[in-house]
């Protein structure tokens, strides 16, 4: 069964905080993703905050979400929300409450939070929105934990996130959590994100750490590796795959991304060690055979090395 996403459309939207959003999920669907793309409004014609109109779209009651959907609220200008006209939404307050207690996950990009705030639904937990309102939503929803100088938060199926870029980052997030590290790595690189971030900003997974460079041919190497890395693989072949010398390939591998060749498959086979580490059908002999190892000590030497 797939996953859908619906975006409100809400009067006075903000372009962007709209169209990465969406594009993230749609380069998903491109990778064969099963995700789905609804929009949803509140009845009326919408303009965005640029002035460019939206056509009818579905109304919120008429959309039918199930558990494990999502509920995507972009940011809107402040003075709509700071306007009499929001407030008397209670309807659609209500009926986001309700989605929520139903299992649908609800996201917010930017000032989209302060739709969650007044549904109610973020009294008591962790958000956060754009740097220049979070002291504006402390002030008028007390009850809310906001954070400050992160890009985006994941607690109990509620979502929030700052600015246009950190919605992005966090659509990629949802995306890795559905699909896994990779998949996420392949949309952002569609996307030209080549530097992704979590929600504080932290180390990334070695699947991502090395891939903030241009270099196709570099990114061809690295996707075959992740992919083949229980295969064994020459110096050649890999060289040969970014059509290249071996002696010009492993000069550009190193200068696009800052470590060896060597030192990047070992990243990888530690990284994909340590998530078949935890499930109890694997034996080590057999962890080491899908990671390209021959042997228990050969993983356990792997898992010794300290990150790169």
């Amino acid at each position: 069964m797939s996953t859908k996403f619906t975006f409100l459309i809400l009067p006075q939207i903000h372009i962007l905080d709209l169209a990465g959003a969406d594009q993230a999920i749609h380069e998903a669907i491109d990778f064969k993703a099963d995700f789905e793309i609804e929009y949803c409004g509140i009845g009326k014609n919408v303009l965005s905050t640029s002035g460019l109109p939206f056509g009818s779209v579905k109304h919120f009651t008429k959309v039918e979400l199930t558990k494990g959907d999502f509920l995507v609220v972009p940011g809107i200008a402040y003075s709509y929300i700071s306007s009499d006209d929001f407030l008397k939404n209670t309807a659609l307050f209500e009926w986001i409450r309700l989605q929520h207690l139903r299992g649908v996950n609800i996201c917010s990009i930017c000032i989209g939070a302060f739709v969650l705030a007044e549904c109610g639904i973020l009294d008591e937990r962790s958000c956060t929105t754009h740097f220049r309102k979070t002291y504006e939503l402390r002030q008028r929803y007390p009850k809310i934990k906001v954070q400050e100088n992160i890009l985006f938060t994941d607690e109990d199926g509620i979502y929030t996130s700052a600015g246009i870029a950190a919605g992005i980052d966090l659509i990629l997030h949802i995306i890795e959590k559905l699909k896994g590290s990779y998949f996420a790595h392949l949309v952002a690189r569609e996307l030209v994100v080549y530097s992704r971030r979590n929600g504080t900003d932290t180390q990334e997974s070695a699947v991502l750490r090395y891939r903030n460079h241009l270099h196709n041919g570099i990114h061809k190497v690295q996707d075959y590796i992740y992919s083949s890395i229980h295969t064994k693989t020459s110096l050649y072949d890999l060289a040969a795959m970014a059509n290249m010398s071996e002696r010009n390939f492993t000069r550009i591998f190193k200068k696009e991304t800052g470590i060896t060749v060597n030192q990047f498959i070992t990243s990888i086979r530690k990284a994909k060690a340590l998530e078949l580490i935890g499930n109890p059908d694997l034996s080590k002999v057999e962890i080491a055979n899908k990671i390209g190892l021959q042997s228990e000590r050969q993983l356990s030497r792997i898992l010794n090395q300290p990150t790169t």
